[in-house]
């Protein structure tokens, strides 16, 4: 996908390995910057998010909506060898299209496979059928396209406005699997909590976070979970499975630089008297547990991430060492031959990370 002034936007040279996830920071900030999303706005913004998530095949890892602008960690798997089925075809349609088209479609396909016994000309024909619509899916540049058009739409029939309302086209970082994927997913739900709207993420509604633990529109936060689960635990070989969050949960509030207790669920002692106790472990505390599990345990770390990492947003590719220099590798023409690898240790906001977390860009000015 072309980006702003004929720049390439950065893929990951492996988007069709089923083996390695492709993973990307997403980011958009409504024109001007202006503060216009309230709860209707946040609430139809994850409901076309999901949607669109259901359609493409996509899945959110974490999210958050705020006021005027959006962060979405997504991970994009490639399209099946084999293909969608003609059911899941369908059942992906129905979610962005009219019942009467949908129907359409299903006729059309039915009668190609009454035509004869699937091979030939009759192959493909079901194969020109799904053709309409699969390139559509498993892509990151139709996943934010149709969601940004969907959400401007609905937002600009609702406020009797015309015209575009988002600010530029939206940025994309690729992020790797373990470290990366964990800490930026932690610093997406972080965000209500960096602009002071609310002291735990848990309590922010628009937001992975916020969800896994409220519960969304239906109130039970599975998907949320799932994509929770899976930023934290992928490297691991891990999906999106929900029944692990009860472990996740433990590690990612950590990641987060968030004690474990919270409100009247604090931990609990026995005194010698046998009466019950709540204690709430303090950061430091929590940070240095001997089952942290978090790459990163320094109070450095949980620092970072109550403030704005430019790196996060503009550094094209985040993660170790090795794993930059081979996205390099994989994009050398972009580069002059003076540079001689990808790799840049983060500054500024981001120098707790340096030495684990590396960025493509070396981010010279406001990196602070």
């Amino acid at each position: 996908m072309s980006g702003k002034k004929g720049t390439k936007r950065w893929l990951t040279p492996w988007a069709d390995s089923e083996e390695r996830p492709s993973v990307y920071h997403l980011t958009s900030r409504v024109v001007d910057r202006r503060f216009v999303f309230g709860d209707e706005e946040r609430g139809k913004f994850r409901m076309f998010m999901r949607m669109m998530e259901n359609f493409s095949g996509c899945r959110v890892l974490s999210y958050c909506v705020m006021s005027n602008h959006f962060h979405i960690l997504l991970e994009v798997p490639p399209m099946p060898k084999a293909g969608l089925s003609d059911a899941e075809l369908l059942n992906r349609l129905g979610v962005l299209y009219a019942e009467n088209f949908v129907k359409s479609v299903a006729d059309e396909l039915a009668a190609a496979r009454e035509e004869g016994d699937g091979e030939g000309e009759k192959a493909d024909t079901v194969a020109e059928i799904h053709g309409r619509f699969t390139p559509r899916m498993h892509d990151l540049s139709d996943f934010m396209k149709t969601l940004l058009q969907r959400f401007t739409r609905w937002f600009n029939r609702t406020h009797n406005r015309t015209g575009t309302l988002w600010e530029d086209r939206f940025k994309s970082v690729i992020v790797e699997s373990g470290t990366a994927a964990r800490t930026i997913a932690a610093y997406i739900d972080l965000n209500p909590v960096r602009a002071g709207m609310v002291s735990d993420p848990a309590d922010y509604r628009w937001s992975s976070y916020g969800e896994a633990v409220g519960g969304g529109a239906k109130g039970n936060g599975k998907k949320a979970r799932e994509g929770l689960v899976r930023a934290c635990m992928s490297h691991k070989g891990i999906g999106f499975e929900a029944e692990k969050w009860k472990e996740v949960s433990r590690i990612y509030r950590r990641a987060m630089g968030m004690a474990l207790g919270r409100k009247n669920s604090n931990f609990k002692i026995q005194n010698s008297s046998k009466s019950k106790t709540s204690i709430t472990k303090n950061t430091e505390e929590m940070l240095a547990s001997k089952d942290n599990e978090t790459v990163l345990p320094d109070l450095g770390m949980a620092g970072m991430l109550m403030k704005r990492v430019r790196y996060f947003t503009d550094g094209a590719v985040i993660g170790s060492k090795e794993f930059v220099n081979e996205a390099f590798a994989g994009a050398r023409e972009r580069f002059t031959e003076r540079r001689k690898d990808g790799a840049r240790r983060m500054r500024g906001s981001g120098a707790a990370a340096a030495g684990t977390l590396w960025s493509m860009r070396d981010l010279r000015v406001r990196v602070g």
